[in-house]
């Protein structure tokens, strides 16, 4: 089963999904719903409820129902994966229909939304990038942000499509060669940039500045192009690329640094540098207000 997994949000609430390719797909965690629904304070009490419900079930005769859904190892609330029970959109229906919830038919429409959008970006790819959009959009990132970080999605693509092409195959050697690139322009491992910004789970370069992103998106094309061009055979050979490559990177930061005065890497993240972008235009827009009224920030940010 080539599946991809994915983080949705029912109502803020989180949900785990997995998109099945070949047989286009999705497949739910039936412990997340099942929290949802019957409003669970944590993940113990959702998985209780649960192992209730399927014994009741199993007693009135729905065997074939539980027997189909499969088992897959996702990520857990402490970032390891373990094996979870998930269902398809139909078989989570007759599920839903076991349990009395007011939020039993949002959750439908949001099964056959979630199923509908998926099968649509299949079709075409653009409307993944307008979904990206509007996600980043909601979360208060700025539109110069939002397009640099789809450019930076698109190298990072290419880098580990690369990579896989080197024969790059398992999940630790594509961490220890992000590990090598990061570290050769940032002078940091992935995981020390993220603990400098005061991050855990949360996703790097959705945290990073502008520029951070435009250098980290450089250091990954220059190891893509190197390693186009040496076609390394050998693992070792492919983390040489990648700190070859984060070091062109490495002297863009130096040389901007010197131009500047002051360090391109910030401990700020994104709540942070969005609270930045947010004060300015309202100081702008106080400034201003003394001549005449102006726009709020919400709607200066929807015309610019």
């Amino acid at each position: 089963m080539q599946n991809s997994e994915q983080l949705q949000l029912f109502e803020d609430q989180p949900i785990r999904t997995a998109w099945d390719e070949e047989k286009v797909e999705w497949y739910f965690s039936v412990v997340d719903v099942v929290g949802v629904l019957t409003d669970q304070p944590d993940a113990r009490h959702a998985s209780t409820y649960w192992a209730v419900l399927k014994k009741r079930l199993k007693a009135e005769g729905t065997n074939e129902l539980l027997t189909n859904c499969r088992q897959l190892k996702l990520k857990a609330a402490d970032g390891k994966h373990r094996t979870t029970d998930v269902a398809t959109t139909e078989q989570l229906l007759r599920i839903i229909q076991s349990i009395p919830s007011p939020k039993a038919e949002p959750l439908k429409l949001w099964l056959a939304q979630t199923g509908r959008e998926r099968i649509d970006e299949t079709l075409d790819p653009e409307l993944i990038a307008e979904r990206l959009v509007a996600t980043y959009e909601r979360r208060g990132y700025t539109r110069e942000w939002i397009n640099q970080r789809l450019q930076a999605i698109s190298a990072r693509k290419e880098l580990t499509d690369e990579w896989q092409d080197r024969g790059i195959r398992s999940g630790n050697e594509f961490a220890i060669l992000t590990d090598e690139l990061t570290r050769a322009w940032s002078g940091m491992t992935t995981r020390q940039y993220k603990t400098m910004k005061g991050l855990k789970k949360e996703s790097l370069r959705d945290n990073m500045s502008t520029t951070e992103l435009v250098l980290n998106m450089l250091a990954e094309t220059a190891t893509k192009d190197i390693s186009r061009t040496d076609k390394p055979e050998t693992f070792d050979e492919n983390r040489s690329v990648a700190r070859r490559g984060g070091s062109v990177a490495a002297v863009a930061r130096e040389a901007l640094e010197q131009q500047t005065g002051r360090p391109v890497i910030t401990a700020k993240n994104a709540a942070q540098l969005n609270h930045m972008v947010t004060a300015m235009i309202e100081a702008s827009a106080a400034i201003e207000g003394t001549a005449e009224p102006q726009p709020t920030a919400t709607e200066e940010t929807l015309e610019d």
